[in-house]
C-alpha cells in the first residue's frame, strides 16, 4: 500500500494516533529547547535574558508566517494527492520551497532594516539594545533556513509524516545542550560569542536539520533536481499560498498580539500576578501539546481524504479528533488540579506567586475542551481549503473581545484577578461554539456532511 492509499484506506484511529503521537513529541522537545536557551541566557545576564524574550516577538511574525504558509502548502498537496494529481502535488511541492525560501530572504531584508527601530519602541535602549540586536541579527540571517525547513515539513506531512519533524526537533534540542555553552563561552579555536552565541547555535541546528529533512523528502520522490525550473517563482501558484496560507498566518500573529493585550492587563494586579500568569501559561501549554499534535494529523488526513472525496472519513476524521482531544483534556483537567501547585512551586517558591498561577489553572483549565474544538476545526477549515474565517475568528478572541471583556473586568469592574481568567473563559468558549459550528456548515456544504 502507497502513502497515499494508506492515508485514505487504512482505520482512522490508527492513523490518528500514527500521525498525533510523534507530532506531540516533537512540539515537547521544541517547547524544552525554548526552556535551555532561557537557561543559559540566564546564566549570562538578567538583561540576555530580557533580549531574548524581546526578540521572541519579533522571532514569532517569522515563525507565525512560516507555520500558515507551510499549513497551506500541506492543504494544497494532501488536495492534489487525494485527487490522485500527482503532478500537480510535485509543482506545489516545488513551489512551496522556493516560495518560502524567498519569504525569508525577505524577512531577512525587512528585518535588519526595522528591528532596531521595534527594540526602541518596547523598550530597548543603550547596552540592551546592543544585546537584542546581536542576537536578532544572527536568528534573521538565519530566516531563510527556518522557512526552508518549514517548506520541507508541509511536504512531509502532507503525506503523513510527522515523525522526520520529531526526530530533528528531538536532536535540536539535545545538540542545543551542548552547543549553547559551547558558543556561548567558546572553545580552543571557537571564540566566545555571549548571548550570539544563543543565536547561533539554533541557526547551526537548523541548517543541519534542513539537510536531513532534504534527504527524508527526497525519499518521497515528490520533489528533484532534474529539472530546476520547477522551482522557479509562478505568480499563479504563489497566488494559491498566498490565499490559502494568508489568513493562518495573520491568525498566528493575533496570537501574539493577544498575548501582549492579557499581559498588559495582568500587570495591574502586580508583578507577582505576571510572574504567576507567565509560569501558570507555560505549565498549560505543555498539556495543550497532545491537542497540537492531534490538530498536525487532521490536517494531513483531512486534506487528502477531501481531496478524494472521502467524505465520510472527512466526518469520521473530525469526530474521532474531538472525541481523543476531549479525552485527552480530560486526563490534563485532573492532572492539574492535582498536582498543578506543586509544579508550580518548582518555578517559583513565593507564595503568592505560586497562588495566583494556580488560581490561572483553576479556571483556564476547563478551557481545554474549547481548545480543542478550535484547534480541530482550524485544521480542518485549512485542509477543505476554505481557510478565510480562520483570522476573523482569531481577530475576535484574540484581539476584540479580548480587549473588550479584560477591560471590563479590570477597569470598569475592578474584579479581583481570577475574574479575568473566567472573562477569557466564556470569550474563548464563544469563539469555539462559533468555530464548530461554521466548520460543520461548511462540511455539509461542500462535502454533504451532517453531524
Amino acid at each position: 500500500m502507497n502513502k497515499t492509499q494508506h492515508l485514505l484506506e487504512a482505520p482512522i484511529p490508527k492513523l490518528l494516533k500514527e500521525l498525533a503521537i510523534p507530532a506531540s513529541t516533537g512540539m515537547f522537545f521544541n517547547t524544552m529547547y525554548n526552556v535551555v536557551d532561557t537557561f543559559y541566557a540566564g546564566l549570562i545576564s538578567t538583561q540576555a535574558i530580557a533580549a531574548l524574550s524581546l526578540s521572541f516577538m519579533i522571532f514569532f511574525l517569522i515563525i507565525g508566517f512560516g507555520y500558515g504558509f507551510s499549513s497551506a502548502i500541506t492543504a494544497l498537496i494532501g488536495n492534489s494527492f487525494g485527487r490522485k494529481k500527482n503532478h500537480l502535488a510535485s509543482i506545489y511541492a516545488h513551489k512551496g520551497i522556493s516560495f518560502l525560501i524567498i519569504l525569508g530572504i525577505l524577512f531577512s531584508i525587512i528585518g535588519f532594516f526595522t528591528a532596531p527601530l521595534l527594540f526602541k519602541i518596547l523598550g530597548a535602549e543603550g547596552q540592551y539594545l546592543e544585546i537584542c540586536l546581536e542576537y536578532m541579527n544572527i536568528i534573521l540571517l538565519g530566516a531563510v533556513f527556518f522557512m526552508t525547513n518549514f517548506s520541507l515539513n508541509a511536504i512531509l506531512v502532507s503525506r503523513g509524516d510527522t515523525k522526520t519533524y520529531r526526530n530533528s526537533l528531538i536532536f535540536g534540542f539535545f545538540a542545543n545542550l551542548v552547543l549553547n555553552p559551547l558558543f556561548i563561552y567558546g572553545f580552543w579555536v571557537i571564540p566566545g560569542m555571549g548571548i550570539a552565541g544563543i543565536a547561533f547555535a539554533t541557526v547551526l541546528i537548523q541548517i543541519i536539520n534542513m539537510f536531513y529533512m532534504l534527504y527524508k523528502v527526497l525519499q518521497t520522490k515528490i520533489i528533484h533536481f532534474e529539472r530546476l525550473e520547477y522551482y522557479l517563482p509562478n505568480f499563479r501558484v504563489y497566488k494559491a499560498f498566498i490565499k490559502q496560507g494568508t489568513p493562518s498566518s495573520l491568525n498566528m500573529l493575533t496570537m501574539a498580539f493577544g498575548s501582549i493585550i492579557l499581559t498588559y492587563f495582568v500587570t495591574h494586579y502586580g508583578y507577582k500576578a505576571v510572574a504567576g500568569y507567565g509560569i501558570g501559561f507555560r505549565v498549560e501549554q505543555l498539556m495543550l501539546l497532545p491537542a497540537l499534535g492531534l490538530s498536525t494529523a487532521v490536517l494531513s488526513l483531512v486534506s487528502n481524504n477531501y481531496g478524494a472525496k472521502q467524505f465520510n472519513r472527512v466526518k469520521e476524521i473530525v469526530l474521532l479528533a474531538f472525541k481523543y482531544g476531549f479525552i485527552i483534556s480530560t486526563f490534563g483537567i485532573t492532572f492539574l488540579y492535582i498536582f498543578g501547585k506543586l509544579i508550580i512551586s518548582q518555578f517559583d517558591d513565593d507564595l503568592g506567586v505560586v497562588q495566583y498561577g494556580f488560581d490561572y489553572l483553576l479556571i483556564e483549565v476547563w478551557v481545554f475542551y474549547a481548545y480543542v474544538v478550535l484547534f480541530v476545526c482550524v485544521s480542518t477549515l485549512q485542509a477543505i481549503k476554505q481557510p478565510k474565517m480562520i483570522f476573523y475568528i482569531g481577530i475576535y478572541r484574540q484581539i476584540i473581545a479580548k480587549t473588550l471583556v479584560s477591560y471590563l473586568i479590570v477597569k470598569y469592574f475592578e474584579l479581583d484577578y481570577i475574574y479575568l481568567f473566567v472573562g477569557m473563559f466564556f470569550m474563548i468558549y464563544s469563539a469555539a461554539i462559533f468555530a464548530y459550528f461554521y466548520t460543520m456548515y461548511k462540511l455539509k456544504v461542500l462535502c454533504n456532511i451532517r453531524v
